[in-house]
């Protein structure tokens, strides 16, 4: 049988943790096609590609011939032609991710060249002038990054808070990156939230819990003088179901609606899960 073209090839490699890591690919020999901020592609290794020493075994493994496929949010900005960049969490269990973490710079994988999803600033119906509040929990942060890099320039009035949960201060991807936005841009409040502050190796001065948590305890209202509401703002969450589940709860009884095909709200989530 015919092995399966891996069109794409690895140019960084970038380790967050033992768990989460930030992979840039670049097409060989075709371009990448436009896409929005916020949108996602299909990545995919064959079935006899080797595993990562931390992934667990297998129930029951797959055609050596055939690709495996999985679709990731993408985290570089359509701006950028040169790469596509993508934030993945290590799932022991799973097919593709210890597979892709096995990989190093030089290796090939296959990139789609199909984009997909509607979780974007165009198809989601946020007026002009609307503060946006990016929440996300470990590598669902992958399409804020996007969105930010592409727009946050064009749009200095607009208040845009990132909220980003993940057990441990290690696992903060693009923690660096968010900060220096915060600092060179005044209308932005990135808060990170850790699940497990007692595992610290230093003492943690930041918020800890969940990311709903955060929402609650008054923190967002503090750095911006007002409590976010469904007539100023527009909240957008990627992560965990049970975070995006535990936030609608609590959005919908503050009056914000979930935007959907027949009625445009101000809640916005990214069921990848779903897919």
């Amino acid at each position: 049988m015919e092995e399966p073209t891996l069109n794409a090839i690895v140019t960084l490699r970038n380790e967050v943790s033992p768990w989460l890591m930030i992979l840039q690919v670049v097409p060989d020999g075709w371009e990448l096609p436009d896409y929005t901020a916020g949108q996602f592609t299909s990545l995919g290794l064959p079935g006899s590609a080797s595993r990562h020493h931390l992934a667990g075994p297998e129930n029951s493994p797959p055609d050596p011939d055939k690709l495996i496929k999985r679709i990731y949010c993408i985290a570089s900005s359509p701006v950028n032609r040169e790469y596509m960049e993508f934030y993945i969490a290590l799932v022991p269990g799973g097919a593709l991710s210890p597979r892709l973490f096995d990989l190093k710079i030089g290796d090939r994988v296959w990139l789609s060249p199909k984009i997909g999803g509607k979780f974007t600033y165009d198809d989601s119906k946020v007026q002009e002038g609307a503060n946006l509040v990016l929440m996300a929990t470990g590598s669902g942060l992958a399409p804020f990054i996007s969105m930010l890099s592409t727009y946050l320039s064009s749009q200095p009035k607009r208040k845009v808070a990132i909220i980003h949960g993940a057990r441990h201060s290690w696992d903060l991807g693009y923690r660096s990156i968010l900060m220096t936005m915060q600092h060179l841009r005044s209308n932005v409040t990135y808060i990170p939230v850790i699940s497990r502050p007692d595992k610290e190796p230093v003492p943690w001065k930041g918020a800890a819990g969940y990311v709903q948590d955060v929402w609650k305890s008054g923190a967002l209202e503090k750095a911006w003088g007002f409590h976010p509401n469904a007539e100023n703002t527009h909240v957008f969450m990627c992560g965990s179901p049970q975070m995006s589940e535990a936030m609608l709860e609590i959005l919908t009884r503050e009056g914000f609606k979930e935007d959907t095909k027949s009625e445009p709200g101000q809640v916005h989530v990214e069921k990848y899960w779903q897919l």
